[in-house]
């Protein structure tokens, strides 16, 4: 193992390890970061997001200037994804998921933990290996490597792979649109040198491009079940157009449907199925990787240089309306029949206009959202490699990353509303749009930059012949900084939020029609300016506006701080090690980019801290036949970045705003058991059992934006309703200034107590394997067992945000030939088709009937009740892998 930077056995190491080499990864069927999980005490990932937490510990949002809290590391580089572990055996020679803060070797984001990747490295020996997978729902899987001597001291190692899957684990049961989830077409090919210079100098390099053309599958793409009552609500969520369930509320005409179930959810009969009008697509080009190490051995130390440079280009077009309705017809009563004068334009009342037949909506609706990223990477070590009793490392680290985070919808047609009323109304009002950016509702294009700094050191001193010491401290500093755009266009029908000139109505009310307008500045503007000064326009947070209807903020902040460990071990005889440890964590303060999230308020936030006390032992019983890993921990989680909803600044007015915010106070604390044992020749069972009690011990005064008046089971209240009677603009209580169903809102909520997002109390795993011994080579069986307990997506711990806990079987068979020269697999991944989730769920509740209606009591409400959306784990899957090595 290199847990610790330098080679030791798995048994020595004072830290809680899980360590899966490829053989192991081979046995057991671990080909994802998410089959890990289920073997690894404390590690949960989401496949679909690409975040993953140990022991409670994560991230809660995709913005990239808020860092992932467990560090990932590849040959040493550190990556904020953590597609790179997941990558298979063939090119992997070990995968180590280290347990609680790693804040001094592996210093930065690693306050929840770190994964180690290790590549297999080229060979003195010439070899090769071709694998070949076939498997249900149209996987393929081709892969190669060659490795050998070049010439003496120099050798080389080329691989390769190709995998594709044509059907995917969602149906679209609308007619001629293809399956998703996991339907990807992806390549990867890395080549790697190896050299020494004479006794003291040797050199290692690796290069590798991917790419993916992937037609609903990979991190993005659908991987969940959307589950609740198509909302028929007037008005989208966003307010931004009119909501395309709008067409099932029997109000509207000419209704255009493409799904078969009408206007009902078809994921409530069947959670992998859908209806959409939009295929998913995920993109990833430009992917270069690029790392090195360099070593040069005095007599005595080791001075070593990691290095490494990656690039990727990022893109997933995602369906965003959610249906398959493609258009309507709202009547001209009672929407058009006095139309009067409106905003830029007089119109004729339509009841006077030959063949009019109000306004045709179509509102198919798309998201396009990119991480064009690059980052490099130095790091110099210098340690000591003798049999000393005093073992040391120091090093220096330096880190920085440049990216754009693109996110914008589009409405797919060439116009979003049709008809005689429509084709009289000016294009956009209150600002010059680009002509290319006409049909985007939403437009974000946030441009960041990082860089980290840091020198650390460790000593270890066996002090006595069973006693050692550690000790370890790190100084690390970031800086990030940016800027970012973003504008907002209403394509409403009756009201535009509270644009300028607009005029605000009550539900399916007489009103004016209301044109496509920027609605940037009413949007951000909530510090005291008029609304819709738009151009040289500046408010008090920092937030220009310029005339092509942008607005414009610029960030800029650092951190540091100092983080370390603290050890002792025993080891009383050869088979038994214990060890008690204390290490502090860090990770750096970020922005919530999105300007509309902050709604004028402050979008920074602060480090987290963590302080982790733990005691461990490692324990070989049975004359080595039985091998037992325990760790019990208790972790001092201090201001946890968390995106969430809070009243808005003075607490006068009622409209909630988003902000990124420090939880003051949590816990996690447990127990995790790693056993392995061979009872008699040839059998092997493991068990991995954890115990972890993660939750907010303190957080007050933020709302649920699925329960804004605290009246679900659960939910702790703080203070009274701020009812919406007033209607006049910018006052408490005016319905622009409530929640999104227009009604009262909760000042805020006491969330001490709840569990953190993304992590489960109990988690179990069980495999058996045994090997039959042939003179023509082995068969190995192999069934694996695996239970996991509830978890939540969110930090209000609701019964709309639950996944429940869940449990899968899976089994394998392998033979291998005496010469171990080829292997046949094959393999039945949740055997029993069960429902399994790879992270918490998250609910939103089903708007009333207007968003921007004045008094509407909550009794108007069209579909009372949730969405909830749930993380699924695939189905069902098997196939038949074929290895030949020569």
């Amino acid at each position: 193992m290199t847990a610790e930077k330098r080679s030791q056995s798995l048994q020595d190491v004072p830290v809680a390890i899980s360590a899966y080499t490829s053989e192991k990864r081979d046995l057991l069927g671990i080909n994802s970061v998410q089959d890990m999980t289920n073997f690894t005490p404390g590690l949960e990932y989401s496949s679909q997001l690409d975040r993953i937490s140990l022991r409670g510990v994560g991230r809660l949002t995709n913005v990239q200037s808020a860092d992932p809290g467990v560090a990932t590391y590849s040959d040493g580089v550190y990556t904020s994804s953590t597609v790179e572990a997941g990558k298979t055996p063939i090119f992997t020679d070990r995968v180590e998921v280290l347990r609680g803060p790693q804040g001094t070797l592996y210093g930065r984001n690693s306050i929840g933990g770190a994964i180690n990747v290790i590549s297999k490295r080229p060979t003195e020996e010439f070899y090769g290996e071709v694998r070949a997978t076939v498997a249900n729902y149209g996987r393929t899987l081709l892969e190669m490597a060659v490795s050998g001597p070049l010439a003496p001291d120099l050798q080389f190692r080329l691989a390769g792979n190709w995998e594709k899957q044509r059907d995917g684990y969602y149906k679209n049961v609308v007619p001629g649109m293809p399956s998703e989830g996991n339907v990807i077409d992806t390549y990867y090919i890395e080549g790697q040198l190896q050299a020494k210079f004479g006794d003291h100098l040797e050199g290692w390099v690796k290069a590798s491009i991917a790419g993916w053309n992937n037609g609903g599958g990979g991190p993005g793409a659908r991987a969940t079940a959307i589950t609740g009552p198509i909302n028929t609500t007037e008005f989208a969520p966003s307010a931004l157009f009119v909501n395309p369930g709008y067409a099932c509320s029997g109000k509207v005409t000419n209704v255009v449907n493409l799904s078969p179930a009408g206007c009902a959810n078809p994921t409530d009969s069947n959670k992998r199925t859908f209806a959409a009008d939009t295929a998913n697509s995920v993109s990833l080009d430009e992917t270069y990787i690029f790392s090195t190490q360099w070593t040069y051995h005095f007599d005595g130390a080791d001075l070593k240089y990691i290095g490494g440079y990656d690039n990727y280009h990022y893109t997933l077009i995602a369906d965003q309306d959610a249906t398959a309705i493609q258009g309507f017809t709202l009547p001209v009563a009672p929407f058009f029949g006095a139309l009067g004068t409106t905003v830029g334009a007089a119109l004729t009342p339509c009841s006077v206009v030959p063949g009019c037949t109000g306004v045709n909506v179509r509102p198919q609706y798309v998201s396009t959202y990119q991480e064009n990223k690059h980052w490099v990477s130095h790091e110099l070590n210098l340690s000591s490699s003798g049999d000393g009793a005093l073992q040391w490392l120091g090093g220096l680290y330096y880190y920085k990353e440049g990216y754009q985070q693109p996110v914008f919808t589009t409405l797919v047609n060439q116009t979003a509303l049709a008809g005689p009323l429509a084709a009289s109304v000016p294009a956009v009002t209150g600002s010059a749009l680009q002509p290319d950016t006409l049909q985007r509702p939403y437009d974000d294009r946030p441009e960041m930059h990082d860089e980290s700094y840091a020198g650390f050191g460790q000593v270890d001193w066996k002090f006595a012949p069973t006693w050692k010491t550690t000790l370890g401290i790190r100084y690390s500093h970031d800086h990030k900084w940016g800027t970012e755009a973003l504008r907002i266009v209403c394509y409403a029908v009756t009201t535009c939020l509270n644009a300028p000139g607009s005029t605000l109505v009550t539900p399916e009310g007489l009103g004016a029609f209301t044109p496509p307008v920027d609605v940037t500045a009413a949007v951000v503007n909530l510090t005291g300016l008029p609304q819709g000064v738009v151009p040289g326009g500046i408010n008090g947070s920092g937030i220009t506006f310029t005339p092509d209807g942008f607005a414009h903020r610029s960030y800029d902040a650092s951190w540091s701080a100092w983080t370390g460990t603290a050890g002792l071990q025993w080891d009383p005889d050869r088979d038994t090690m214990m060890y008690a440890r204390y290490s502090r964590g860090y990770k750096a303060g970020g922005f919530n980019v999105g300007i509309t999230t902050t709604e004028g308020s402050s979008p920074y936030t602060g480090p987290e801290h963590a302080n982790n006390y733990e005691i461990g032992l490692k324990k070989d019983l049975f004359h080595h036949t039985l091998q037992t890993n325990l760790a019990v921990f208790y972790l001092d989680y201090q201001d946890f970045q968390a995106p969430v909803t809070i009243p808005a600044v003075g607490g006068t007015v009622a409209q909630p705003q988003g902000v990124f915010i420090n939880v003051p106070k949590a816990v996690s604390y447990g127990v995790e058991l790693e056993s392995i044992w061979s009872p008699i020749d040839h059998l092997q069972l493991m068990l991995t059992y954890a115990y972890n009690d993660a939750h907010i011990t303190q957080l007050s005064g933020v709302i649920d934006p699925a329960d804004p008046t605290a009246t679900q089971p659960g939910a702790k209240p703080i203070g009274a309703l701020v009812p919406c009677t007033s209607s006049t603009p910018g006052t408490a209580g005016f319905a622009q200034n409530c929640d999104i169903y227009a009604h009262a809102v909760q000042r805020g909520q006491d969330l001490s107590g709840n569990q953190l997002p993304q992590s489960t109390k109990n988690k179990v795993a069980f495999n058996a394997t045994y090997t039959w011994v042939t003179e023509r080579g082995s068969l190995s069986p192999s069934v694996s067992y695996i239970w996991r307990d509830k978890q939540y997506g969110s930090i209000f711990q609701r019964a709309y945000n639950e996944a429940p806990s869940w449990s899968q079987v899976d089994a394998r068979l392998t033979w291998k030939d005496r010469d171990n020269k080829y292997s046949v697999i094959a393999y039945v991944k949740n055997l029993f088709d069960t429902l399994g989730y790879d992270g918490g769920a998250v609910g939103s509740r089903i708007a009333g009937s207007n968003f921007a209606g004045v008094g509407v009591p909550l009794t108007n409400v069209v579909q009372p009740g949730f969405n909830v959306s749930y993380p699924l784990t695939p189905p069902r899957t098997y196939g038949l892998e074929l290895q030949y090595r020569f």
